[in-house]
């Protein structure tokens, strides 16, 4: 029998999209398939929707609300699969991006290589998502991986990955003290414990841009500020555990520089203690420059303000560029791309 592959989605308040995400889960052509919804305590109708779906193989429940993380724990103990797709209730992915990877997983028949997938950005409208290949869009070994993420400030999507279960057991639960980048820290450890990834362009994600209601938007939000330094001092820690040499350790000061304006000047705590850390790894860390844009705003009204502008500036673009995209979903209607065979149930 062909192996089991584990579709896991965790959901909270995703009414608008839990029915087109599960669409494609269902419609996954890898013929043995399941797929768990599990519910963190939604307030609007994203329950409702997703018993809509249940079957023999597609099995919804529901928690006291708990967090993404927790959430995504909860559902790999439920399942069975020898392989297992985490994707979230708002992203998409190709009918055939399952039997892709699998196809690759079956012509290695090595459960320590960690299987990846293109991704692309959208709003409502999957069939305008854009790709844009990054340096992780290759097969690398997990340091060199690491490496790259690091000094480029890049980012492989959660739907991405295809994981063995040995894998997954090894590298261990989800960290519930990480409120943003979870995805980003636990996949680190699957790599620690793998044997390198394999990228199979033919295989899409499609990744809904939520902009500031986002689980990964930091904003001036002190728990988030705090739960990204754990994540960026863990990962800091994984690529020194694999290498320890003066190429990793300026990735990681790099690494850094590129996270400071997130904490600078509101969290200085943060950013002094990143400064040591810094300098234990033979670097530097400099003060995080404004664009042109605010700079101005910095030498009239402070730095302070300046960081507001910073912040809040992007978000009323963001969202007046999110609300035309919402009129043309709304005027073209439910489209996806060319070729896609969606089933209901």
């Amino acid at each position: 029998m062909k192996p089991l592959v584990s579709i896991l989605i965790p959901a909270f308040n995703a009414e608008q999209w839990i029915g087109d995400c599960l669409r494609c889960a269902v419609s996954q052509t890898w013929p043995h398939k399941e797929i768990i919804v599990v519910d963190d305590g939604s307030k609007d109708q994203t329950l409702a929707i997703a018993k809509h779906f249940e079957s023999t193989f597609l099995k919804v429940c529901t928690q006291e609300n708990q967090g993404a993380a927790a959430t995504r724990n909860n559902a790999f103990a439920m399942c069975q699969g020898d392989y297992v797709q985490w994707l979230d209730a708002d992203d998409l992915m190709s009918p055939g991006k399952t039997e892709t990877q699998m196809e690759i997983v079956e012509r290695y028949k090595n459960n320590r290589l960690l299987i990846s997938s293109a991704w692309g950005l959208f709003m409502h409208r999957p069939y305008r998502a854009h790709f844009t290949p990054s340096p992780l869009w290759q097969d690398l070994t997990p340091v060199e991986w690491l490496m790259r993420k690091m000094e480029n400030n890049i980012y492989m999507q959660t739907a991405t990955w295809l994981v063995s279960r040995k894998l997954a057991e090894t590298a261990g639960p989800w960290d519930t003290r990480l409120l943003g980048d979870d995805d980003g820290e636990f996949f680190c450890r699957v790599l620690l414990a793998s044997e390198g990834t394999r990228f199979v362009p033919e295989a899409k994600v499609y990744y809904r841009q939520a902009g500031a209601g986002s689980l990964s938007y930091i904003g001036f939000s002190n728990r988030k500020l705090e739960a990204q330094w754990i994540s960026m001092k863990l990962h800091i820690k994984y690529l020194c555990s694999l290498q320890d040499d003066e190429r990793a350790r300026a990735a990681c000061v790099t690494y850094m520089q590129n996270w400071m304006s997130c904490f600078y000047p509101e969290r200085l705590d943060i950013y002094r203690e990143a400064e040591e850390l810094a300098k234990s790894l033979g670097g530097e860390l400099k003060v995080p420059r404004l664009s042109w844009k605010y700079s101005w705003i910095d030498s009239l009204a402070g730095r302070s303000k300046a960081k507001q502008a910073q912040v809040f500036l992007p978000r009323i673009k963001w969202s007046l560029i999110q609300s035309w995209d919402r009129a043309l979903f709304q005027v073209q209607g439910r489209k996806f791309p060319e070729g896609w065979r969606l089933q209901t149930h």
